[in-house]
């Protein structure tokens, strides 16, 4: 099983990362992307989704139109893992395709 990441390593993280920001209110981290339509939005979400499979690790998302709203954390481990820092680094290299 993955382990949680440290403090230090999970804000380490973070900087690393584009526009992900600790959830307030439990153990995630979450960004908001936006596309010029639902068709882009919908496409983004195909791919993310195939990585998802294969990695066996599945964001908490919601869309709505243009936009889609992502939460990430390993429910297994309780918290943010190297598994969430990963798909976060995957999803915004998708957003820049």
């Amino acid at each position: 099983m993955v382990e949680r990441l440290t403090p230090e390593t999970r804000q380490s993280a973070l900087t690393e990362l584009d526009g992900w920001e600790n959830v307030q209110t439990r153990d995630a981290i979450a960004k908001t992307f936006r596309f010029k339509d639902f068709n882009s939005a919908f496409a983004w979400m195909t791919r993310i989704a195939l990585k998802a499979e294969e990695m066996n690790h599945h964001p908490e998302w919601t869309n709505v139109y243009n936009r889609v709203d992502v939460i990430l954390t390993t429910h297994d481990a309780g918290g943010v893992t190297s598994l969430d820092t990963e798909m976060a680094r995957h999803m915004d290299a998708q957003t820049n395709r």
